[in-house]
């Protein structure tokens, strides 16, 4: 199959010279990256309530949420009460932690923290296969006070302990969360890219709506939940 939409051929040293130009960009957006992550570790923290949430086995506190380690990295999924199938990027997005033990070399958790009620989150969970830890805020103001309130969006909130003492120490949102996704990482090293009408891309590639490519989250219970 061939496509009129190709980049141009050129010998490889022409090929070359253009890769070590990109290849200074890409370094030096490497090193501006290694500077915010040094300013987030000087970031001041913010004490948090001792707020109760609900997990797999009960209520528990925000301080139990560490489960025993001393960071905590929270993704806020998004809920619509009702529906059978919720945000498909989250629900896409957080498909892609499977094996999060690594972090345990960094005292640190991962888990997801939803508007749900505990027993319609957890079913949900399981129907489209995800592997991270749960928990409810549906009868805790926690949601709200980080950014993701009912009906509002996702979010990611990361947490310091100190003993029983909660800290929050950094947030984001909206694209800010896909330095954390390996998914982009990897469909941005393609000649196509994402494909997405917003992207800027040489005339005649390949663009479609955006968000008209990722997987719906039926698509994610299909290869992944427990009736996949």
């Amino acid at each position: 199959m061939t496509t009129n939409a190709l980049p141009p051929v050129v010998d490889a040293d022409t090929w070359q010279r253009q890769l070590d130009a990109l290849r200074d960009r890409e370094k030096a957006a490497t090193r501006e990256l290694d500077a915010i992550a040094a300013q987030r570790r000087r970031m001041p923290m913010v004490k948090m309530p001792d707020y109760t949430l609900e997990g797999e086995e009960g209520p528990v506190r925000l301080a139990d949420l560490f489960g025993g380690t001393s960071q905590l990295i929270v993704y806020n999924h998004m809920w619509f009460p009702g529906e059978q199938w919720q945000c498909s990027g989250c629900t896409g997005f957080t498909s892609q932690f499977t094996r999060l033990a690594f972090l345990d070399n960094y005292d640190a958790r991962f888990v997801i923290v939803t508007q749900g009620p505990i027993d319609e989150a957890l079913a949900y969970k399981r129907r489209v296969g995800n592997q991270m830890t749960w928990y409810s805020t549906a009868n805790s103001p926690f949601g709200s006070d980080v950014g993701a309130p009912p009906g509002g969006g996702f979010a990611v909130n990361v947490f310091l302990r100190d003993g029983n003492t909660v800290y929050r120490t950094w947030h984001t949102n909206g694209r800010g969360t896909e330095q954390l996704s390996h998914s982009f990482a990897l469909i941005d090293l393609l000649p196509y890219g994402r494909q997405e009408e917003w992207q800027d891309s040489p005339e005649g590639w390949p663009q479609a709506p955006t968000y008209s490519r990722w997987a719906a989250s039926e698509d994610i219970a299909a290869l992944y939940g427990v009736d996949g």
